[in-house]
Protein backbone atom coordinates (compact mmCIF):
# COMPACT_ATOMS: atom_id res chain seq x y z
CA UNK A 1 0.00 0.00 0.00
CA UNK A 2 1.40 3.31 -1.31
CA UNK A 3 -0.30 6.89 -0.24
CA UNK A 4 1.10 9.82 -2.01
CA UNK A 5 0.90 13.16 -1.57
CA UNK A 6 1.65 15.27 -4.14
CA UNK A 7 2.17 15.26 -7.91
CA UNK A 8 5.76 14.76 -9.39
CA UNK A 9 5.92 15.76 -12.63
CA UNK A 10 7.18 12.84 -14.19
CA UNK A 11 7.36 11.48 -17.30
CA UNK A 12 5.21 8.54 -16.58
CA UNK A 13 2.76 10.64 -15.28
CA UNK A 14 2.34 12.16 -18.38
CA UNK A 15 2.30 9.33 -20.10
CA UNK A 16 -0.18 7.65 -17.99
CA UNK A 17 -2.80 10.88 -19.09
CA UNK A 18 -1.82 11.13 -22.60
CA UNK A 19 -2.54 7.17 -23.28
CA UNK A 20 -5.93 7.89 -21.02
CA UNK A 21 -6.74 10.53 -23.18
CA UNK A 22 -7.06 8.54 -26.07
CA UNK A 23 -9.47 5.85 -24.18
CA UNK A 24 -12.11 9.11 -23.33
CA UNK A 25 -15.48 7.79 -24.00
CA UNK A 26 -13.83 4.40 -25.72
CA UNK A 27 -15.99 1.38 -24.85
CA UNK A 28 -12.97 -0.84 -25.57
CA UNK A 29 -12.68 -1.20 -21.96
CA UNK A 30 -16.81 -1.30 -21.07
CA UNK A 31 -17.79 -4.29 -19.24
CA UNK A 32 -21.10 -5.60 -17.49
CA UNK A 33 -20.14 -4.07 -13.83
CA UNK A 34 -21.38 -0.29 -15.99
CA UNK A 35 -25.18 -1.52 -15.63
CA UNK A 36 -24.97 -3.45 -12.44
CA UNK A 37 -23.64 0.06 -10.68
CA UNK A 38 -26.11 2.09 -12.23
CA UNK A 39 -29.15 -0.49 -11.23
CA UNK A 40 -27.66 0.32 -7.77
CA UNK A 41 -27.99 4.31 -7.93
CA UNK A 42 -31.29 3.63 -9.45
CA UNK A 43 -32.48 1.12 -6.48
CA UNK A 44 -31.26 4.25 -4.24
CA UNK A 45 -32.70 7.13 -5.44
CA UNK A 46 -35.90 5.68 -6.28
CA UNK A 47 -36.09 4.45 -2.24
CA UNK A 48 -35.55 8.06 -1.47
CA UNK A 49 -38.61 9.44 -3.51
CA UNK A 50 -40.58 6.58 -2.39
CA UNK A 51 -39.58 7.51 1.15
CA UNK A 52 -40.03 10.96 0.02
CA UNK A 53 -36.66 12.37 1.42
CA UNK A 54 -35.92 15.29 -0.19
CA UNK A 55 -33.58 16.78 1.54
CA UNK A 56 -31.25 13.52 1.30
CA UNK A 57 -32.19 13.66 -2.31
CA UNK A 58 -31.35 17.22 -2.74
CA UNK A 59 -27.92 16.45 -0.90
CA UNK A 60 -27.10 13.76 -3.26
CA UNK A 61 -27.99 16.07 -6.67
CA UNK A 62 -26.24 19.28 -4.98
CA UNK A 63 -22.94 17.22 -5.01
CA UNK A 64 -23.76 15.57 -7.73
CA UNK A 65 -23.80 18.69 -9.75
CA UNK A 66 -20.99 20.81 -8.09
CA UNK A 67 -18.71 17.40 -8.92
CA UNK A 68 -19.78 17.35 -12.89
CA UNK A 69 -19.14 21.42 -12.88
CA UNK A 70 -15.45 20.44 -11.22
CA UNK A 71 -14.96 17.97 -13.91
CA UNK A 72 -15.81 19.93 -16.64
CA UNK A 73 -13.36 22.54 -15.43
CA UNK A 74 -10.60 20.27 -14.75
CA UNK A 75 -11.04 18.79 -18.49
CA UNK A 76 -11.13 22.62 -19.90
CA UNK A 77 -7.71 23.02 -17.53
CA UNK A 78 -6.49 20.12 -19.44
CA UNK A 79 -6.99 21.37 -23.17
CA UNK A 80 -5.70 24.23 -22.26
CA UNK A 81 -2.67 23.65 -20.63
CA UNK A 82 -1.62 20.33 -21.58
CA UNK A 83 -2.61 18.44 -18.28
CA UNK A 84 -5.30 18.29 -16.21
CA UNK A 85 -4.91 18.67 -12.27
CA UNK A 86 -6.05 15.19 -11.72
CA UNK A 87 -6.76 12.26 -14.32
CA UNK A 88 -7.79 8.42 -14.02
CA UNK A 89 -6.39 5.87 -15.78
CA UNK A 90 -7.42 3.63 -18.77
CA UNK A 91 -6.60 0.60 -16.27
CA UNK A 92 -8.47 1.77 -13.78
CA UNK A 93 -12.16 1.91 -15.21
CA UNK A 94 -14.46 0.59 -18.07
CA UNK A 95 -15.71 3.52 -18.87
CA UNK A 96 -14.04 7.44 -18.98
CA UNK A 97 -16.53 10.09 -19.08
CA UNK A 98 -14.02 12.87 -19.27
CA UNK A 99 -10.45 12.95 -18.51
CA UNK A 100 -10.61 13.11 -14.27
CA UNK A 101 -13.43 10.61 -14.26
CA UNK A 102 -14.53 7.38 -14.73
CA UNK A 103 -18.02 5.50 -14.75
CA UNK A 104 -17.41 3.76 -11.60
CA UNK A 105 -16.44 7.20 -9.65
CA UNK A 106 -18.92 9.47 -11.17
CA UNK A 107 -21.52 7.10 -9.51
CA UNK A 108 -19.86 6.82 -6.42
CA UNK A 109 -20.86 10.81 -6.49
CA UNK A 110 -24.37 10.41 -7.12
CA UNK A 111 -24.54 8.77 -3.71
CA UNK A 112 -21.44 10.54 -1.65
CA UNK A 113 -24.05 13.37 -1.14
CA UNK A 114 -26.38 11.13 0.46
CA UNK A 115 -24.45 9.54 2.72
CA UNK A 116 -22.75 12.40 3.83
CA UNK A 117 -26.31 13.91 4.70
CA UNK A 118 -27.37 10.79 5.96
CA UNK A 119 -24.67 10.70 8.42
CA UNK A 120 -25.89 14.17 10.23
CA UNK A 121 -28.20 11.75 11.82
CA UNK A 122 -31.87 13.35 13.01
CA UNK A 123 -30.38 16.99 13.99
CA UNK A 124 -28.09 18.52 11.61
CA UNK A 125 -27.62 21.63 13.15
CA UNK A 126 -26.94 20.42 16.60
CA UNK A 127 -23.98 22.97 17.56
CA UNK A 128 -20.85 20.68 18.96
CA UNK A 129 -18.39 23.64 19.01
CA UNK A 130 -19.29 26.98 20.79
CA UNK A 131 -17.37 29.88 21.80
CA UNK A 132 -18.50 33.63 21.97
CA UNK A 133 -20.11 34.24 18.52
CA UNK A 134 -18.25 31.58 17.06
CA UNK A 135 -20.40 27.76 16.43
CA UNK A 136 -19.93 25.10 15.13
CA UNK A 137 -22.33 22.85 14.20
CA UNK A 138 -22.61 18.71 12.72
CA UNK A 139 -23.35 20.27 9.15
CA UNK A 140 -19.70 21.68 8.72
CA UNK A 141 -18.08 18.89 11.11
CA UNK A 142 -19.70 16.41 8.48
CA UNK A 143 -18.70 17.89 5.17
CA UNK A 144 -14.82 18.78 6.72
CA UNK A 145 -14.80 15.03 8.06
CA UNK A 146 -15.76 13.75 4.88
CA UNK A 147 -13.94 15.62 2.97
CA UNK A 148 -10.89 14.63 4.56
CA UNK A 149 -12.19 10.75 4.43
CA UNK A 150 -12.08 11.29 0.87
CA UNK A 151 -8.94 13.63 0.26
CA UNK A 152 -7.03 10.16 2.08
CA UNK A 153 -8.61 7.66 -0.62
CA UNK A 154 -7.47 9.90 -3.13
CA UNK A 155 -4.31 9.77 -1.77
CA UNK A 156 -4.18 5.97 -1.97
CA UNK A 157 -5.77 5.85 -5.43
CA UNK A 158 -2.85 8.33 -6.86
CA UNK A 159 -0.61 5.61 -5.37
CA UNK A 160 -1.77 2.33 -6.88
CA UNK A 161 0.24 0.43 -9.22
CA UNK A 162 -2.54 1.24 -12.10
CA UNK A 163 -2.78 4.93 -11.56
CA UNK A 164 -5.93 5.52 -10.77
CA UNK A 165 -5.31 8.59 -10.05
CA UNK A 166 -2.91 10.62 -11.87
CA UNK A 167 -1.50 14.29 -10.35
CA UNK A 168 0.74 15.45 -13.17
CA UNK A 169 1.56 18.74 -11.27
CA UNK A 170 3.72 19.22 -8.46
CA UNK A 171 1.49 21.63 -6.47
CA UNK A 172 -1.33 19.65 -6.87
CA UNK A 173 -2.22 16.88 -4.25
CA UNK A 174 -4.03 15.59 -0.98
CA UNK A 175 -3.71 19.29 0.54
CA UNK A 176 -5.65 21.17 -2.42
CA UNK A 177 -7.73 18.33 -3.15
CA UNK A 178 -9.03 18.54 0.34
CA UNK A 179 -9.32 22.47 0.58
CA UNK A 180 -10.86 23.51 -3.06
CA UNK A 181 -12.48 20.15 -4.19
CA UNK A 182 -13.93 17.63 -1.08
CA UNK A 183 -14.88 20.54 0.93
CA UNK A 184 -17.00 22.37 -1.64
CA UNK A 185 -18.64 19.19 -2.35
CA UNK A 186 -19.72 18.19 1.28
CA UNK A 187 -20.48 21.65 2.16
CA UNK A 188 -23.03 21.33 -1.06
CA UNK A 189 -24.88 18.17 0.21
CA UNK A 190 -24.88 19.54 3.94
CA UNK A 191 -25.69 22.90 3.39
CA UNK A 192 -27.98 23.22 0.06
CA UNK A 193 -30.72 20.72 1.62
CA UNK A 194 -30.99 23.81 4.40
CA UNK A 195 -31.57 26.62 2.09
CA UNK A 196 -35.02 28.09 1.31
CA UNK A 197 -36.17 26.34 -1.33
CA UNK A 198 -36.85 28.81 -3.20
CA UNK A 199 -32.69 29.71 -3.33
CA UNK A 200 -32.56 25.40 -3.42
CA UNK A 201 -34.20 25.53 -6.60
CA UNK A 202 -32.64 28.20 -8.44
CA UNK A 203 -28.95 27.46 -7.37
CA UNK A 204 -29.57 23.59 -8.39
CA UNK A 205 -31.55 24.66 -11.63
CA UNK A 206 -28.69 27.07 -12.62
CA UNK A 207 -25.77 24.61 -12.17
CA UNK A 208 -27.15 21.59 -13.49
CA UNK A 209 -28.03 23.96 -16.86
CA UNK A 210 -25.08 25.40 -16.80
CA UNK A 211 -23.00 22.11 -16.83
CA UNK A 212 -25.73 20.62 -19.26
CA UNK A 213 -24.87 23.28 -21.74
CA UNK A 214 -21.14 23.33 -21.28
CA UNK A 215 -21.05 19.62 -22.03
CA UNK A 216 -23.55 19.95 -24.88
CA UNK A 217 -20.91 22.90 -26.55
CA UNK A 218 -17.69 21.60 -25.51
CA UNK A 219 -17.74 17.46 -26.25
CA UNK A 220 -18.81 17.93 -30.02
CA UNK A 221 -16.50 20.78 -30.54
CA UNK A 222 -13.34 18.26 -29.33
CA UNK A 223 -12.59 21.03 -25.87
CA UNK A 224 -13.07 17.99 -24.02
Amino acid sequence: MNFVFWGDGSQTAKDQVEEALRHVRDTSNFNWTFIFILAVVFYVYWTEIKNKNWDVLIAGVSLYAVHWFYEIMNAIICKASGYPLWAVSAESTTFILLIGVGWELSMMFTMAGIISYKMLGDNPDKVVFEKGKIKITKRLVGAISMAFLFAIIESFLAGTSNGSFIWVYKWWGVLPVFITTYIPFFLAANYVPKLSPKVKKISLLSLIGLNTLLLIILIPTGVI
